[in-house]
């Protein structure tokens, strides 16, 4: 047990540290534990040995997945019902096309121009098409946009990219037999139940001290991440949907959601992010720049050659350019698709390191440049004209109630 305390309390040291460094630089902490990962192996790989870390010891896959799946779920959760049923034509068709125009585009870049193979290629068109929520939301609420009707719409419109990444995932890399149907099947009659049960569940037994929120929902989260795994698809696809259909009664429980959110971002996604950065082969980026540079363009081209017409057929065309951006940030997903392939052998580690330093990148030159010449000054509440740069505060939507 010596060997297994000593190796916990490195890797809360290594997300202290991160934490830190998020502070320090004003990055999001999730962006900071990634690099903080990717340091740490470099280091203490020379140092001590590779193994030293224990990225493939057990307890830290189990928290690892844990903290992905969780994530996952406050994700879906976040959506707001009622914006997206009246907006729905308006965050549709910018989600939509925010996702199916660089899946596709990335997808081609990486086989004809990167030379990829085909299901490499398709895996990186999944990564390199997500937006980045926690990072839009983080926008939103340091302007006070997630308030208007604009800041709602690009939000509806996050989750519709993200949801189109998700069932891509799940469909292209998952083969296609009978454990699929039942898959299928058993997740479709509780997708259409959840909400009836989990609302009369909550109000006879929950707002308790022993948690029985809590408990209920990890439960739904393992059993069906369990059942999705064993239809060789992946976990966090019915976790995504979960979130989505409670979002109407547990995405407006904000205590809920704010405990959920301790949970997960103070013991559960260090454990995620730190081991997907320790996966990145800072050897292999060196070697080979071109990947990374290549992806990231792609992303950043594609993103707006879809996204940016599309939002001038709607009201609100003066954000435009800044809608586009903010649609063309990543970070989560982009990690969550990065590390499935290569856990399941679609990517090799040098594919991998170049779609994570590309997903990195996006989740912070969009940024920057969206607020610097493209910020919609005329939509900030007056108190909040001065603000800083939202680039400075990307963590706020996991550490403050949305409220």
């Amino acid at each position: 047990m010596t060997a297994l305390w000593t190796q916990a309390a490195l890797w809360l040291g290594l997300a202290l540290l991160a934490t830190m460094v998020s502070i320090w630089f004003g990055i999001a902490t999730a962006l900071s534990e990634i690099v903080v990962g990717t340091i740490a192996q470099l280091v203490i790989g020379a140092a001590i040995g590779s193994a030293a870390l224990g990225t493939d010891e057990s307890w830290i896959k189990f928290l690892s997945g844990t903290g992905a799946i969780l994530l996952t779920f406050l994700a879906g959760a976040e959506l707001d019902p009622s914006v997206f049923r009246e907006r729905w034509k308006e965050a549709g068709a910018i989600g939509l096309v925010s996702f199916v125009v660089p899946f596709l585009g990335c997808t081609a870049v990486a086989y004809y121009g990167l030379g990829w193979s085909p299901m490499a290629s398709w895996l990186a068109g999944v990564a390199m098409s997500t937006t980045s929520v926690a990072v839009v939301y983080a926008v939103m609420l340091e302007f006070g946009f997630n308030a208007t009707d604009y800041g709602k719409v690009v939000l509806a419109a996050c989750f519709v990219t993200d949801l189109g990444t998700v069932i891509a995932l799940g469909l292209i890399f998952s083969p296609f037999s009978y454990k699929t149907l039942v898959f299928v099947g058993v997740a479709v009659a509780a997708l259409l139940v959840l909400p009836w049960i989990t609302a009369r569940f909550f109000d006879k037994y929950g707002d308790r001290p022993s948690e029985l929120e809590t408990k209920y929902l990890m439960l739904l989260l393992f059993a069906l991440g369990g059942l999705a795994t064993w239809a060789d698809s992946e976990a966090v696809l019915p976790a995504y949907l979960i979130g989505m259909i409670l979002a109407g009664s547990v995405g407006k429980d904000h205590v809920l959601i704010r405990r959920l959110r301790t949970l997960c971002f103070g013991f559960l996604t260090p454990f995620y992010f730190i081991r997907a950065g320790s996966f990145v082969s800072v050897p292999d980026l060196v070697a080979a720049p071109a990947a990374f540079l290549v992806l990231l363009a792609a992303k950043l081209a594609t993103k707006t050659a879809g996204v940016y017409p599309v939002t001038r057929a709607f009201p609100g065309r003066r954000e435009g350019m800044y809608t586009t951006l903010l649609m063309s940030t990543g970070l989560t997903f982009g990690t969550i698709s990065s590390l499935f392939g290569l856990t399941h052998g679609i990517i090799d580690q040098g594919q991998y390191s170049a779609l994570v330093a590309a997903v990195i990148g996006s989740a912070v030159i969009p940024t920057l440049i969206a607020n610097k010449w493209f910020l919609p000054r005329h939509l900030i509440p007056p108190g909040l004209l001065d603000a800083p740069s939202a680039a400075t505060s990307t963590d706020r939507p996991v550490l403050e109630d949305a409220r």
